[in-house]
């Protein structure tokens, strides 16, 4: 009896020690598969500081933007893989070293026209997360002349802070926000983030025209010599969404609200209550719109000091996403500098050409199909979108993730550039 249970024990160990040896050695395969698996995306044009393959620099960004299906095929490869995006402590070791960090970014080829340097732009970027894809946003959309403005979020992580503030450090005209927001979704504090920005850029020795904010998912969709031929034209006007509300928008500003903690994704945004809120100040006739826009530096002073906005901001603290009916309310006030006539048709976001949204219930009816993935029903784009992005009109668009689909990104960086360049060639032959 002793005999057969000694061996009874001796094979329970044998197959114990086989399972804990099986389970490691498919855990160490399975560690292999993944590393070998990997893509790593780093800055486009700083891929050589790296010794890990980079498989997007065998992506021909003219071949997708022809839409030839073996480069497609390529992208689609590559989005199958696990892709590894540069974390913020190595851009924030990548931009330590200023010289060295615009050498290779190449922040010191840009080329500008004449035209470009007398029509400087103003810039507010909102961001609380991923400063790779901040930076790759800042190197497409600079220029000498230009001033940006960088408002981080206080609950941002320490590493992000240091990659912007070191972006600070390399750029005579970036800056970061004089005073900075603990930014909830869909409350007054998005909104004053980028109030603050337009402060600072005010109080700047740039005497920009225009300003345009933008945030960490954006991607321009113009050089900023097109940019610049494109706002002239707006002769002093601003470039916004305003739209006469439906029932259920009023309901964002008929009644207040009141943060809370929710136990989802946000953490903490504003709720409804059953309070019925007053009219707006100085009989304020109500639009709609989205927090994204392009203002005359005429308007933002306006807005920073008349006593109508400041009313209006103040009785707006308690609503539902208030940057997406302030500024859409203001440039309909009557007098106001660049103002859009109340009598005037809606702007929808397709006529306003601030940014291109891509919403998923309004595919293949208003625009083709999303190729990369939705994220509460907006389309991440995908590389075959390129050149309907690049030929649809509109100067930015929203969304973008190198995560989802870092070729995307990697051709309008090429595409913009090549633009660039060719238009000042134009001006020097």
């Amino acid at each position: 009896m002793k005999r057969r249970c000694a061996i009874l024990h001796w094979l329970r160990c044998k197959f114990y020690v086989f399972v804990v040896s099986l389970f490691v050695v498919l855990k160490l395969v399975y560690i292999k598969i993944s590393v070998d698996d990997s893509i790593y995306i780093e800055p486009y044009g700083a891929a050589h500081r790296s010794h890990k393959p980079q498989p997007l620099n065998g992506i021909n960004c003219t071949a997708i933007y022809e839409q030839e299906p073996v480069e497609i095929g390529k992208s689609l490869e590559i989005r199958r893989k696990n892709i590894v995006e540069v974390d913020d402590r190595s851009i924030v070791s990548f931009t330590a070293d200023c010289k060295n960090y615009i050498e290779k970014r190449g922040y010191n080829e840009i080329f500008v026209t004449d035209e470009e340097c007398s029509f400087p732009i103003a810039y507010s970027l909102v961001v609380h997360k991923n400063s790779a894809m901040v930076e790759r946003i800042l190197r497409a959309i600079y220029t000498p002349q230009n001033i940006y403005c960088i408002h981080y979020d206080q609950k941002s992580s320490k590493d992000f802070v240091t990659a912007l503030k070191n972006l600070e450090k390399c750029f005579p005209n970036v800056f970061i926000a004089s005073k900075i927001e603990s930014v909830q979704y869909a409350h007054i504090t998005r909104l004053n983030a980028d109030l603050n920005c337009l402060s600072d850029l005010l109080s700047s020795e740039v005497k920009w025209k225009y300003v345009i904010n933008l945030c960490g998912q954006d991607f321009p969709l113009k050089s900023n010599y097109e940019l610049v031929n494109e706002l002239r034209k707006l002769n002093g006007g601003n470039m916004l969404e305003s739209s006469r509300p439906s029932k259920m928008k009023k309901q964002r500003f008929e009644f207040q609200y009141e943060l809370k903690d929710v136990s989802y994704e946000y953490h903490k945004m504003p709720v409804k209550t059953s309070n019925a809120k007053d009219p707006p100040p100085h009989d304020i006739e109500m639009f709609v719109g989205s927090a994204y826009f392009v203002l005359t530096r005429d308007f933002v002073t306006y807005v920073m000091n008349n006593q109508l906005a400041k009313d209006f901001l103040q009785w707006s603290a308690d609503t539902y996403s208030p940057d997406e009916h302030f500024w859409a309310t203001m440039a309909r006030v009557p007098g106001v500098p660049g103002e859009i006539q109340r009598s005037e048709p809606d702007v929808s976001d397709l006529k306003s050409r601030t940014r291109l949204v891509k919403w998923k219930y309004l595919e293949r009816r208003l625009y083709p199909q999303c190729t990369g993935t939705h994220r509460r029903s907006v389309c991440i784009y995908g590389a075959a979108e390129l050149r309907w992005l690049l030929e649809d009109g509109h100067w930015f668009a929203n969304k973008f993730d190198p995560k989802v689909d870092p070729v995307i990104i990697k051709c309008l960086e090429e595409k913009l550039e090549e633009k660039q360049l060719k238009q000042c060639f134009k001006r020097v032959s």
